[in-house]
């Protein structure tokens, strides 16, 4: 049955079916401020995928729920709120983002039977406490960072909002974060198709060491950002954004690293010569030397 991808993927829009369906109902009946029912939906949802998990044995059961709960979240609130420009903008960005990443995972997830190397060391070097740490690192800490980001598209569906040229400029960062995430993907999977070194080094790759997770980081920004000039002062909303950055600066991208180094020769170079998100081109020694 896990060898099956087909299968595989029914088996998790199943979950998600689920997972929706629960937190859909923690969030109508539960009596609170809409920013706390949608986090207790959220949390919900979280659980079932991780039940669901460790029934399959595979954490990555939740990888697609990082760009799921977001478009889920903002079609509900397209349909049971009163539609404008601003909030049609705020939903367009998130829905083409959740979708453009969606699509990635569909196309690079191979079965059930596959589970991501992350949570495969975590598993090797937590043993008997691996399930806390599957629940609370691998489950609850990105649904907490994924709800934090969303926010900001909350308060635009439940507060009055004002169209303006900040959000028009926003709206266009977003898109244009979120294409850029995606032709770094595209690019990384042409390369994987005809590897000839051992670093992508072409593209936007040429310029940042994960193009892909600097479009992810600013996304978010742009979004928070957005809502800000639509709803007024509200600034702490850039804090789903700064967590976001955080997590992929000190945890993702560390780990991706130092996986990289211990299969690739090499890599400390590479990273010398590369930045690590932002595109500002760096000389690589052997330029400098010509040069010289």
């Amino acid at each position: 049955m896990k060898q099956s991808k087909a299968l595989s993927l029914l088996i998790i829009l199943g979950i998600y079916i689920l997972a929706g369906v629960l937190g859909y109902f923690t969030y109508i009946y539960i009596p609170l401020e809409f920013y706390f029912k949608l986090l207790f939906a959220d949390i919900v949802g979280t659980v079932v995928v991780f039940i669901f998990s460790l029934i399959l044995k595979n954490a990555s059961c939740y990888d697609a729920y990082w760009s799921v709960l977001p478009m889920v979240v903002v079609l509900f609130y397209m349909f049971t709120k009163e539609m404008n420009v601003v909030r049609l903008l705020a939903s367009i960005a998130v829905l083409g983002w959740g979708l453009r990443l969606t699509i990635n995972w569909i196309y690079t997830f191979d079965n059930l039977s596959w589970e991501d190397w992350r949570y495969r060391m975590l598993k090797e070097k937590t043993k008997a406490f691996y399930p806390i740490i599957n629940f609370l690192g691998i489950h609850l800490f990105p649904t907490l960072v994924v709800y934090l980001c969303i926010l900001p598209i909350a308060f635009i569906f439940n507060y009055d909002v004002s169209m303006n040229i900040g959000v028009v400029i926003f709206f266009i960062l977003a898109v244009l974060s979120f294409s850029m995430q995606g032709l770094a993907d595209l690019e990384m999977h042409k390369f994987r198709k005809n590897r000839n070194s051992v670093f992508i080094r072409n593209g936007l790759w040429k310029y940042s060491r994960h193009p892909n997770y600097l479009g992810e980081i600013l996304m978010w920004w742009n979004i928070a950002a957005l809502s800000i000039f639509a709803l007024g002062k509200n600034y702490w909303l850039m804090f789903g954004a700064l967590v976001n950055t955080l997590m992929f600066t000190f945890i993702s991208i560390p780990m991706a690293e130092n996986h990289q180094r211990e299969r690739k020769e090499g890599f400390d170079e590479y990273k010398a010569e590369t930045r690590m998100l932002l595109p500002i081109y760096k000389r690589s020694k052997k330029e400098t030397k010509i040069e010289g």
